[in-house]
């Protein structure tokens, strides 16, 4: 996928290692007297080393790049360094607004065992990361009935949280050996039968292709799932009105870019919720 990663310029480089300490991540290491980017995987693209090389040798540049991995990055290079380099870290991310790998970030300390930092430079949301984007896998919770007055109304078959492709985690463990679902937002509410019918034993992906603004976003993180994954199947379910055939659209997008292809199920509801 594109993104941003940091560059050095080996020209500029004098090999002095004042980076180094400021990449908690761990991506950069000196090798043969040079500052080298030793992963893709570990180097957020955020540039807090840029500000401490005195040659300015270092920049951010847009380029092809393997997806960052927050978990690896915490489970091999954080957490080992203790306290205050995971609150640098925590700090890190929270200045730069990246709410999904702060969230990734506190469920690693708290499958450790470790109490996240106090953050007070900003009020956290609750349990110390973003609900709105942290990775939560409901594979195995319990299936829960909705009741009201004491009628069962429905059962809720959602395996896996957040749902809106601009919060999902390309790397997240529920995309192995998934069956995807990926639908347009508007398609829940026209089909009552929504969890029953189309979303039970799935992983779902949702996203507006008219309204949302990311469309090249999209079919990059759509082309990392695809990529990094086995995925056993994939199903569509999009709107009757035209413009939701961009769902389509960049699923195929996404599915040549990876180089993969399968079975792809398209379902297509009208708005008086009919299956055409």
């Amino acid at each position: 996928m594109k993104r941003n990663i940091i560059t050095i310029d080996e020209d500029r480089c004098t090999g002095c290692g004042e980076c180094v300490p400021d990449c908690p991540e761990g991506a950069l290491q000196i090798i043969d007297g040079k500052a080298r980017l030793v992963s893709d995987l570990f180097c957020d693209g955020l540039g807090a080393c840029i500000g401490t090389c005195p040659e300015g040798a270092i920049t951010v540049v847009e380029r092809e790049a393997e997806p960052y991995d927050e978990r690896r990055v915490m489970m091999e290079n954080i957490i080992p360094k203790g306290p205050e380099v995971i609150k640098a870290h925590l700090k890190h991310l929270r200045d730069h607004g990246e709410e999904g790998y702060f969230a990734e970030a506190v469920s690693c300390l708290e499958e450790k065992g470790i109490a996240a930092p106090a953050m007070h430079d900003r009020a956290p949301c609750h349990g110390g990361g973003c609900p709105g984007s942290q990775t939560i896998d409901l594979r195995k919770a319990p299936v829960v009935a909705a009741h009201a007055q004491g009628t069962v109304q429905g059962v809720s078959e959602l395996r896996q949280w957040p749902v809106q492709l601009k919060l999902l985690n390309p790397g997240a463990s529920y995309f192995d050996n998934a069956d995807l679902l990926i639908a347009a937002d508007c398609v829940p509410f026209a089909y009552g039968n929504f969890h029953e019918r189309f979303l039970k034993g799935k992983i779902v992906i949702m996203f507006c292709p008219k309204l949302d603004p990311y469309s090249e976003e999209y079919i990059e993180k759509l082309t990392a799932i695809f990529t990094g994954h086995k995925i056993n199947s994939i199903t569509i379910a999009r709107m009757e009105v035209p413009c939701c055939g961009g769902v389509t659209a960049l699923v195929d997008e996404a599915l040549d870019r990876s180089g993969k292809r399968g079975i792809i199920k398209e379902y297509v509801i009208s708005v008086r919720g009919d299956i055409l």
